[in-house]
């Protein structure tokens, strides 16, 4: 799936969370592949299904709050629910290329 083309309020939030940055690597958590999913049904319940770098990531519960409120803070959503999940487990090869140089993400 590519996040970057879903439609409407689903695209609103991608990009509004690439505003959040990853204080562990610096770059935005979209394009660091952390953000898997992103869904808003009719009622404006949004669910965006994320990971983290690392099962023992000391910011998951941060980024959880940071995709919260900025999902929240977008007209159209009445309701945010973030999931974290380490299936499929994050790897350097879902930065995005130019992103960061070869070499950090191999």
């Amino acid at each position: 799936m590519d996040i970057d083309s879903l439609p409407g309020l689903a695209g609103e939030i991608v990009a509004a969370l690439k505003g959040i940055t990853d204080p562990e690597i610096g770059g935005n958590i979209v394009d660091l592949g952390l953000i898997y999913d992103v869904t808003v049904d009719v009622g404006g319940r949004a669910l965006v299904v994320m990971t983290t770098t690392s099962r023992g990531c000391p910011a998951a519960g941060f980024l959880q709050q940071a995709v919260q409120a900025a999902v929240e803070a977008i007209d159209g959503v009445n309701m945010a629910v973030v999931e974290l999940t380490y299936i499929p487990h994050w790897t350097p090869d879902l930065i995005r290329s130019g992103v960061f140089p070869a070499a950090v993400r191999h």
